[in-house]
């Protein structure tokens, strides 16, 4: 997709998001390097001990002193939001406006589907949240579920209702000196990637669309490739695969806790 194929029916505010400057606004932002130690671990048991250059971690569980512990050695701190979907054991879950709840997310209790064709309602949670990160002392945002116009989300989605949100989100991060992950978005990469600072993909070799992320390499921009156990991939060929991408490639378990195995 083009931007000469999505500038019609975005409306004024779509077409001034489209084109604003990102790399002006994100001029400045900690963005990792091409190549860093990749951790990513959202729930317990955790392990902040073994070497590490990035580590993501949830917004609201982890804790301001380990974040101050992690970053005086060094390590730099990317702070996980869900932006696609509303989650029911969150502090912040009665902020969201009945309308914008859509379908239950398949596969994942307590979570449902948003609208996020109404930035309006949704951006006074979500920059609280972006606000939150900062104040906390987070290096970058993870922003999950960017891609419900591919799912059965209770909402006519579309790529273009898709794109303006997206944008909008790196807008926002970068605003507060924050860079910002594009999560798994394959099919926009090319509208997308002068607004995000690094990558982050979940299955793209047992999916088989790693090579996606290439404009991003090319790009100085990280990517941070993560395969799952439960996939039962060949992990020697996921990390020949990915050390030929220039990715920075790791095995994890699906509920994302210490447990972790790096491409060498």
């Amino acid at each position: 997709m083009k931007y000469t194929s999505i500038l019609s029916g975005i409306g004024l505010l779509g077409v001034w998001l489209l084109l604003a400057s990102p790399l002006q606004a994100g001029e400045g932002i900690w963005k990792p390097p091409l190549k860093s130690r990749f951790d990513w671990q959202l729930t317990e048991p955790f392990n902040y001990t073994r070497p590490t250059d990035v580590i993501d971690l949830d917004l609201f569980d982890a804790e301001p002193e380990q974040i101050a512990a992690l970053k005086k050695r060094g390590v730099r701190l990317i702070c996980y939001i869900n932006v696609g979907a509303w989650e029911d054991w969150r502090s912040d879950k009665t902020t969201f406006p009945d309308e914008v709840l859509g379908n239950a997310y398949e596969g994942w209790a307590g979570e449902r589907w948003l609208d996020i064709r109404n930035i309006r309602q949704l951006a006074p949670i979500m920059r609280a949240r972006m606000d939150l990160c900062r104040d906390k002392g987070f290096d970058a945002i993870e922003p999950d579920n960017m891609d419900g116009h591919h799912n059965d989300t209770g909402f006519p989605l579309t790529a273009k209702d898709q794109l303006r949100y997206n944008v909008w989100l790196a807008k926002e991060a970068h605003a507060r000196g924050l860079s910002i992950g594009l999560k798994n978005d394959s099919d926009q990469v090319e509208e997308l990637i002068d607004h995000y600072d690094w990558a982050l993909t979940e299955g793209c070799f047992h999916q088989k669309w790693c090579d996606r992320l290439t404009p991003f390499v090319k790009r100085g921009k990280a990517v941070f490739a993560v395969e799952y156990t439960d996939a039962k991939i060949d992990f020697a060929a996921f990390c020949r695969q990915a050390r030929k991408l220039g990715l920075n490639g790791i095995m994890k378990k699906r509920n994302l806790a210490a447990w972790l195995r790096r491409c060498p």
